[in-house]
């Protein structure tokens, strides 16, 4: 089949790289005139690198990744461990990997390359019209009419053509990449965060390869409310340096790097689950199905299983109307539930609450290495809880 695939993200390329190996004539579009990634760190969970290895990339992943081995995290106002998970407790080798989006995107588009995908860029998506036998795309500025037997919507969580209610979440994050500082024990394979109840929240997360420096590198993050970042330009870089520096003053090697605001990058979240399939033609997958809040760190890597399960259906189907249906069991379930646990979550580490954090901190301090407790949450950030293999 001509199959048509919306978006350059990670979900996107790895789409089009299975359906282009099942022997499908692939065309890549993306809104930019050059294709880039947005954003710095993430982690590849578990269920991304499996992903990732029937692609046969997650070699190259790793050399440009680095291992992280726990997340862990402190609230400075008791001290209680707010956060504290190892990912030991699913396998001796099981880690995930924190890499710059850069890294990861630069692998995919190599790869997206190598196999003579074709690509169109500058194509900024605005509707979609489907006859009885072709689905045809329109973008902004461009008359010229393409039809396809398929289109895959993984333009994003700013899709056009995207369903369900969207509640914008209010808190947001500064994010910045810098170097890792030479003999730090700060974010030594783990993700790190510092908490002042569930109202501020610091972060440190190695990323493999610092892009802008060739270095390596961790992601700095610090929670904030979109409508605050007015005054923090107003009062500067220094104090918001120092801001975050009574939260955590060990955090003063990485901090100290940043040389202006602009070096900040504000991240706003989404929350909403959509529709997998609009009909027999048009699918959606990651940001343009289900967005949420990146407490449980899941967004590039629920995108990576879509692409698998999309070409997965596409492969077993024997009508269009069983693509939909066979894509839909393999993913809705897992999508529903990890909304659902984003949504649970998301207040006890991201609020004004008092007693919600409170509460986090008595359960994850006192519970969390209880045997059954601890492998629970392990299953759940490793992005493989409730998922169909």
């Amino acid at each position: 089949m001509r199959i048509a695939v919306i978006g350059c993200g990670p979900g996107g390329m790895a789409s089009a790289l299975f359906l282009k190996r099942a022997g499908h004539d692939v065309v890549l579009f993306d809104q930019f005139a050059t294709p880039r990634p947005l954003g710095s760190g993430l982690l590849i969970q578990p269920s991304g690198q499996h992903i990732l290895g029937q692609l046969g990339l997650l070699d190259q992943i790793r050399d440009r990744a680095a291992p992280v081995s726990r997340l862990s995290g402190i609230n400075m106002h008791n001290g209680k461990r707010a956060l504290d998970m190892q990912y030991c407790f699913l396998g001796a080798d099981s880690h995930a990997l924190g890499i710059h989006r850069a890294s990861l995107f630069q692998l995919l588009f190599e790869a997206v390359g190598k196999a003579d995908i074709e690509l169109h860029t500058g194509c900024q998506l605005t509707a979609v019209a489907v006859d009885n036998d072709r689905v045809k795309p329109r973008f902004e500025g461009r008359s010229e009419e393409v039809s396809f037997d398929l289109l895959i919507d993984a333009s994003g969580a700013n899709s056009p053509l995207a369903s369900g209610q969207v509640r914008q979440l209010p808190f947001a994050a500064l994010w910045t990449t810098v170097d890792m500082p030479p003999g730090t024990e700060i974010a030594d394979a783990a993700l790190d965060q510092r908490y002042v109840g569930a109202h501020k929240m610091a972060g440190v997360m190695p990323v493999g390869i610092n892009p802008q420096s060739g270095h390596a590198g961790a992601a700095l993050f610090w929670s904030i409310k979109p409508d605050e970042m007015a005054a923090l330009h107003q009062r500067g870089l220094e104090a918001w340096q120092q801001e975050f520096l009574k939260v955590w003053p060990e955090a003063s090697p990485f901090v100290m790097q940043i040389t202006s605001l602009d070096e900040l990058v504000l991240a706003i979240y989404r929350h909403r689950t959509g529709i997998a399939v609009t009909n027999d033609r048009i699918f959606h997958m990651g940001d343009a199905w289900h967005c949420t809040s990146p407490q449980l760190g899941q967004g590039a890597n629920m995108a990576l299983i879509d692409a698998a399960a999309i070409a997965t259906a596409i492969e077993h189907a024997c009508s269009l109307a069983e693509i939909g249906a066979h894509y839909r069991y393999l993913r809705s379930d897992h999508v529903k539930l990890y909304q659902a646990l984003s949504y649970i979550f998301t207040p006890l580490y991201q609020s004004d609450s008092r007693i919600l954090p409170a509460l986090r901190d008595v359960t994850i301090h006192y519970a969390g290495r209880l045997p059954l407790v601890r492998s629970l949450i392990a299953s759940v950030v490793s992005g493989n809880l409730g998922r169909f293999n």
